[in-house]
C-alpha cells in the first residue's frame, strides 16, 4: 500500500509563495506521472500543474508563469513552488500520481490567500 502525504499549505498574503510538497512510500516513484490539482468547495477539481515522466510539464493558464512543478525521484517527492499568489488561488490541493498499474490522490492541502 503506497502512502501519500502532503505538506506546505497554509495562510500566505496576495503575492506571497508557498511550496507544497508530496511524498510517496514508494521506491518505483519515476514510473508515474504526476499532478496538481486544487479545488474550490462547490466547484469542480481542476488541474493546475503536470509533469510527464520525460520531465515534460503543462499548466493552467490560471498559474503559468506563477507555478513550477517538480519531483524528486530519489526521495520520492513531489513539490509545487506557486509565487505571486492571489486571493483566487485560494483552494484544497492535492497532489495525484498516475501510472498504468496504479492511480493515487493525496488527501489534499489548504492554501488560503488573504491579507
Amino acid at each position: 500500500q503506497v502512502e501519500i502525504t502532503e505538506s506546505g499549505g497554509g495562510l500566505v498574503e496576495p503575492g506571497g509563495s508557498l511550496r507544497l510538497s508530496c511524498a510517496a512510500t514508494t521506491n518505483i516513484f519515476s514510473i508515474y506521472d504526476i499532478s496538481w490539482h486544487r479545488q474550490v468547495p462547490g466547484q469542480q477539481r481542476e488541474r493546475v500543474a503536470y509533469m510527464h515522466t520525460s520531465g515534460r510539464t503543462e499548466y493552467a493558464d490560471s498559474v503559468e508563469g506563477r507555478f513550477t512543478i517538480s519531483r524528486d525521484n530519489a526521495k520520492a517527492t513531489m513539490y509545487l513552488q506557486m509565487n505571486a499568489l492571489l486571493p483566487n488561488d485560494t483552494a484544497a490541493y492535492f497532489c495525484y500520481l498516475d501510472s498504468i498499474h496504479r492511480k493515487l490522490w493525496g488527501r489534499g492541502t489548504q492554501v488560503t490567500v488573504s491579507s
